[in-house]
């Protein structure tokens, strides 16, 4: 079997027009430095690096002759810090993919009365993926436009040509992100469909003809039947894939000493995506276990081993209405993963599944089934691999929650922006769980520059922190008025630096660029980099991250830190959605107790402005249930968090597949008056880990 060139990804010269990014001050940059890590050091701590970065930073120092040599690297390259952003972010990350790097988009819930339900929705799905994909061939994808901040700017578009022309190669010290090229062959024409931890071979294009939506249903029938047969079924293979990085590329050398292993990876590494169609699990679908499901496949029992991690879009069809996309994140960032999945979402709604055999491809070759030779050597790396995703399984809180109090359109009645006064709620309530300020990490768009990626928005402002401080000392330390003002403080810095970021001013970016040409020229680390305060300002024990959509789905990805927070938000017009995940076995986090401080933040705040006569009308709470009804671009039902069972559906509606939306509980959990105390974060703790183990 011919193997496609295998190259490190290169860009498609789709920034045609855009600048490059540009190479900040030193000074501007240390200065910043010290104004944003002041607040999270001790006074002994910030002496000592206030002097060790005036020593990097003075005449003729070790850091003018760094900025110098990245000031040559800006001449030579579209993009300076592209390459190193990208190792450090991602490739040299040894950690396992599934929770701790790949993010997934949950979509609405899917009403299947019977299994041809599912794979009639994968069809459909696939049709999309494949009408998607002709329009980045053919180039035809209109450029995005910034939105927000500096509205209206062109973005770079290469990361849309990553979706599915690239994978990640797992290395035993680095990962490598993969184009797939080849002058001989052109791009191959086929998926791979994941049943029962089996992998198969689907064909989309056949004699030069794509496969429409009929033939799609026909194989994927025949690949359920072929799955079903328990004398062909082979060892979850996919479980290698789910283990840490230095792991799963032993794993993968041990597999390539076989000709067989290798005919199977290689297929799987050039196709365009992964379709995963998973088996029934038993459970109550609420939006946190969705989630969950989505997250790692509920483990070893479940769909665990039923995914291939390494590609960048795995769509997951599970039998019980469970559905959504696994994203490796190397290749892209969460805006071109909204982007593409609203694309297919709205395909599927207002193209009506076309099932009448029509311009077919006769006499369909059968899918093939992928084969593994499995040694002793695998089978005793699948135990283990197979120990470690159950040990994250176990370990992941995640907590799922709706707000309906207010949206994005309050926030703009304050005339303050919605992403930076959800930010200054996230301050608030980590400060009510936790007492103090830690460095958050929140992603900044940088695609107005050449082969952008993203820089840091360093949400933990000194402003931010005066507010929660008056916020928790109690009414009588601090006027409202003064609070108000300190809102406004605090709302405005966040702005600036969000400008500062996303126009490729912020501090990150810089300072790892210094930290790697240091490392280039082989010179001793600079003591800014070792320094303590250096070390704190990344470790991003709040890491968060603003994922709007237009239709009904919600992102969510776990913790960077075993102390950690992952907070993903998507705020609609009315209501704002939160996925924050943390880790079971830290006694210092819960996901469901910071959620509680969230919403309690978010109506205080609102309160707060209500009280100041900003200008607003008072929000009112929603009243009654809404109906059922399909998507549009703007107006959008969501479902409760509370666990339902999935809507009827209407006799009006199309034919099966469809997005099934579900209408807001009538229902609503009062609001707290009184943050959660260590004991109700335990008890909240304990049960959100006995929820978990559900999935």
């Amino acid at each position: 079997m011919p193997v496609l060139d295998k190259e490190p990804f290169k860009d498609l010269g789709a920034d045609d027009g855009l600048p490059k990014l540009p190479l900040p001050a030193l000074k501007d940059t240390l200065d910043m430095y010290l104004r944003y890590m002041k607040h999270l050091l001790t006074e002994e701590q910030f002496n000592k690096t206030q002097n060790i970065v005036k020593e990097f930073g003075a005449p003729g120092g070790v850091g003018e002759l760094l900025q110098s040599k990245l000031t040559e690297r800006r001449e030579k390259k579209a993009n300076w810090v592209y390459e190193y952003w990208l190792n450090d972010m991602y490739l040299n990350n040894r950690m396992a993919l599934p929770v701790n790097s790949s993010p997934v988009m949950v979509f609405p819930q899917q009403n299947f009365k019977a299994p041809i339900d599912s794979l009639r929705f994968a069809a459909h799905l696939i049709s999309g993926v494949l009408e998607y994909k002709t329009l980045l061939d053919a180039h035809d994808l209109p450029v995005d436009y910034a939105r927000g901040q500096l509205a209206g700017t062109p973005l770079c578009m290469d990361q849309y040509y990553r979706l599915f022309t690239s994978y990640r190669l797992p290395g035993p010290q680095r990962d490598t992100l993969v184009a797939q090229e080849s002058s001989l062959m052109p791009e191959p024409e086929h998926i791979i469909v994941a049943c029962k931890n089996q992998f198969f071979v689907l064909d989309v294009v056949i004699n030069f003809r794509r496969l429409n939506e009929r033939d799609l249903l026909t194989q994927l029938e025949k690949i359920v039947r072929m799955a079903e047969s328990e004398e062909e079924r082979l060892p979850p293979i996919g479980l290698l894939t789910s283990d840490g990085r230095t792991e799963w590329a032993q794993s993968r050398s041990v597999l390539m000493r076989e000709s067989t292993n290798r005919d199977s990876l290689d297929m799987i590494e050039r196709c365009l995506c992964l379709l995963c169609l998973d088996e029934a699990t038993g459970n109550q679908l609420s939006d946190t276990t969705r989630a969950l499901l989505m997250l790692h496949g509920g483990g070893v029992a479940k769909n665990g081993g039923n995914r291939w991690y390494d590609k960048p879009m795995q769509f997951v069809v599970g039998a019980e209405g469970c559905c959504g996309v696994v994203c490796e994140h190397s290749a892209f960032e969460g805006i071109v993963l909204v982007q593409c999945t609203e694309y297919l979402l709205k395909y599927m709604i207002g193209s009506p599944s076309k099932l009448v055999r029509a311009d077919s491809v006769s006499e369909l070759p059968a899918p093939h089934r992928l084969r593994w030779k499995c040694t002793t050597d695998i089978h005793k790396l699948l135990t283990s691999s197979a120990d470690k995703l159950q040990r994250l399984v176990k370990n992941l809180d995640m907590d799922v929650d709706k707000f309906y109090d207010y949206g994005k359109e309050f926030i703009k009645e304050q005339k303050m922006s919605p992403d930076a006064f959800i930010q200054v709620a996230l301050q608030l309530a980590y400060f009510r769980c936790h007492g103090r300020p830690v460095s958050t990490y929140e992603s900044a768009s940088i695609r107005r520059f050449q082969e952008g990626r993203v820089d840091n928005i360093r949400s933990a402002t000194p402003e931010a922190l005066a507010f929660v401080k008056a916020m928790a000392a109690g009414e009588m330390s601090t006027t409202e008025t003064e609070k108000m003002e300190l809102l406004r403080g605090a709302i405005t810095a966040q702005t600036k630096y969000t400008i500062l970021a996303i126009t490729g001013m912020a501090t990150d970016n810089h300072l790892l660029g210094l930290k790697e040409i240091a490392n280039e020229l082989k010179i001793e680390k600079p003591e800014i980099f070792t320094d303590e305060a250096f070390l704190i300002s990344n470790q991003f024990i709040l890491s968060t991250s603003q994922v709007p959509t237009t239709v009904e789905m919600f992102c969510c990805y776990g913790p960077v830190l075993p102390n950690g927070y992952g907070a993903c938000y998507n705020p609609q017009s009315d209501h704002i959605i939160f996925s924050v995940s943390s880790f079971s076995e830290s006694p210092q986090t819960c996901s469901a107790g910071f959620v509680k401080c969230l919403t309690q933040a978010l109506l205080d705040m609102r309160d707060l402005c209500n009280k100041c006569n900003c200008g607003s009308k008072k929000t009112e709470k929603r009243q009654g249930g809404g109906t059922l009804e399909t998507h549009t671009q703007t107006d959008t039902n969501w479902q409760n968090k509370t666990q339902q069972k999935p809507a009827e559906l209407t006799n009006n509606q199309p034919t099966l597949p469809l997005v099934v939306l579900k209408t807001p509980d009538q229902t609503k959990m009062e609001a707290q008056t009184q943050t959660p105390s260590q004991g109700e974060l335990q008890a909240l703790k304990n049960g959100s880990k006995s929820n978990g183990s559900k999935s």
